[in-house]
């Protein structure tokens, strides 16, 4: 698949159709591995302003997401390789949920879709996860809220006891 590099760990592909065979994912984890945010995407949409965006994302178990709202818009993963923990939060930062992922096969929950306006994160319990993630477009940052009771991320530190916070499922 021919992509082009918006950054370090983000790529749209070029190619239509969009086919993504295994060579794809190994060079995705590579990716990951090679960013300082330990995480990389593959876009299927065209651009950020495509009405639909899918992406085909790796996070490293040290990658950080910081907990996140959607306003007006609904969000959609699956599971395809490791496990994770989805977390939800109600507005005031205490934990309304925690969804055990993984791949079809582990027995766990390898689909979720939220369309109201949730805090959620996701914290990686094995050495990487890969998943597809299905939004609405076009992206828009004012689109996103983040938690003022979560760490930012600028500190590995304090994102990495963060993510520690949340026992294992």
């Amino acid at each position: 698949m021919k992509t082009r590099a918006e950054s370090i760990d983000v790529f749209y592909a070029i190619d239509e159709p969009v086919l993504v065979g295994g060579s794809d994912i190994a060079a995705l984890h590579e990716a990951a591995a090679a960013s300082p945010r330990q995480r990389a995407r593959i876009c299927t949409h065209a651009s950020p302003t495509a009405g639909l965006h899918e992406m085909l994302i790796v996070l490293r178990r040290d990658s950080y997401v910081r907990p996140h709202k959607h306003l007006g818009k609904s969000e959609s993963f699956s599971v395809f390789e490791g496990l994770a923990d989805v977390i939800l939060f109600h507005d005031d930062g205490t934990v309304r949920d925690v969804i055990p992922m993984g791949p079809v096969s582990s027995g766990r929950t390898f689909y979720y879709r939220i369309s109201q306006p949730v805090f959620h994160t996701i914290v990686v319990r094995s050495a990487s996860l890969l998943f597809h993630e299905v939004t609405e477009g076009p992206f828009r940052a004012e689109q996103t809220i983040f938690a003022a009771w979560s760490p930012d991320g600028r500190d590995p530190a304090a994102a990495s006891a963060y993510l520690t916070s949340f026992p294992s499922n």
